[in-house]
């Protein structure tokens, strides 16, 4: 019996992390934006999907073996960027990136991260992919994205449904945002949660200060208490198409569009060289008016079937919602809050507890569905 035998889905790792992380960050973490219509929709999404079983069929070497950009793994899972994995757990980065390496999948690391690649690249052996939000200066950008290739990343992963910052009103609401504001509710929130407090902020403040976005150059990098020294890292609100040729002609390696909802946005995608894209409405976290992306994933896989790689991602919380992605025409699937509730309880024994439950999900369901491979997964007749 494991640590973590009593985690048994991703729901009990949800609602451990509820318990000891802060009430602001957790939320910071499981919520939406405005009325978070859009969270309870993908759920009901996925939920309405259902897969065709077939019977009679040998399932006794089922593999959940996929290629993602031209790479074997033994899952078809990627791990998500999200910006705070190092204030869930210390170094909390790093600790995802180790469960990845160890599930043999890759491990996206945000430009906002508070772990540096280079140290992420070290001390983890993850296969290494890095997501990026276009600053106001393209030339620091860059330089960026030259760091990222030097440390070790093979696919850049440009964030594309973000042009201005979204509207989370519970942030303002429990004192929660970036940059971090000191208050009576936010200080009260800390001081009920102490093993938090001690195991990562105070360990963070001992080992190197208050954290900072690991990725701004040494003049722009300011404590997450601060606001920005230069708007010049501020998030670009002109990104067009123009970028995406700038980042084809710098970046080296696979390049993947991340929250694709329109086929006429999959379509110029592939007349600019990209190599993937990622159907995603971000978790839910950014347009609560959003489509779920199972609405739209169908027509774009038959838009553009086997000329450009597909991914998908946004409310995985079941083997069986994998399943539900590639049978709709998805290559692989990302996935970004599951594994911080992991890691959030565990570090990454924590997170690797996430990935074994979600690969043992998906082999249960491939078996019930008769399904020997992942191109065996079928959607149910409509209206069955």
């Amino acid at each position: 019996m494991t640590a973590f035998s009593h985690i048994l889905n991703v729901a009990d790792a949800r609602r451990a992390a509820s318990r000891r992380l802060p009430h602001g960050l957790f939320e910071y973490v499981d919520r939406g934006s405005e009325d978070e219509v859009s969270i309870a929709t993908n759920r009901s999404e996925l939920d309405a999907i259902r897969l065709s079983p077939a019977v009679l069929v040998d399932v006794s070497r089922r593999s959940t073996e996929a290629e993602i950009l031209g790479q074997r793994q033994p899952l078809p899972l990627v791990i998500a960027p999200t910006a705070v994995a190092g204030l869930v757990w210390h170094d909390g980065e790093i600790a995802i990136a180790k469960a990845a390496a160890a599930a043999g999948i890759p491990f996206c690391v945000s430009t906002q991260s508070i772990t540096a690649i280079e140290r992420i690249a070290a001390e983890s052996g993850a296969r290494l992919w890095f997501q990026l939000y276009v600053w106001k200066n393209r030339q620091r950008m860059l330089a960026l994205l030259d760091r990222a290739w030097a440390a070790g990343a093979e696919t850049l992963v440009l964030t594309v449904d973000t042009a201005v910052g979204p509207n989370r009103e519970y942030n303002l609401r429990n004192g929660f945002g970036i940059p971090l504001k000191a208050s009576w509710r936010a200080g009260l929130d800390v001081a009920l949660h102490p093993r938090w407090t001690a195991s990562v902020m105070l360990r963070a403040l001992a080992t190197g200060g208050v954290p900072t976005y690991a990725h701004y150059p040494d003049g722009f990098r300011t404590k997450l208490g601060r606001a920005a020294l230069s708007d010049e890292l501020s998030l670009a609100a002109d990104v067009t198409w123009e970028d995406v040729k700038l980042l084809r002609r710098h970046w080296r390696g696979k390049l993947v569009l991340k929250g694709v909802l329109r086929v006429e946005d999959a379509q110029a995608a592939l007349s600019h060289g990209v190599d993937a894209i990622v159907v995603s409405n971000h978790g839910a976290r950014n347009l609560d008016c959003a489509p779920g992306p199972t609405q739209v994933l169908p027509a774009i896989a038959d838009a553009i079937a086997g000329r450009l790689e597909i991914l998908a991602d946004s409310g995985v919380r079941r083997g069986a919602d994998i399943a539900r992605f590639l049978a709709l025409g998805a290559n692989g699937v990302l996935i970004g809050r599951a594994p911080l509730y992991g890691v959030a309880i565990g570090g990454a024994e924590g997170a690797g507890r996430i990935l074994d439950i979600l690969a043992n999900e998906l082999r249960i369901t491939m078996g019930m569905l008769g399904a020997p491979a992942l191109r065996d997964l079928r959607l149910a007749p409509s209206g069955a």
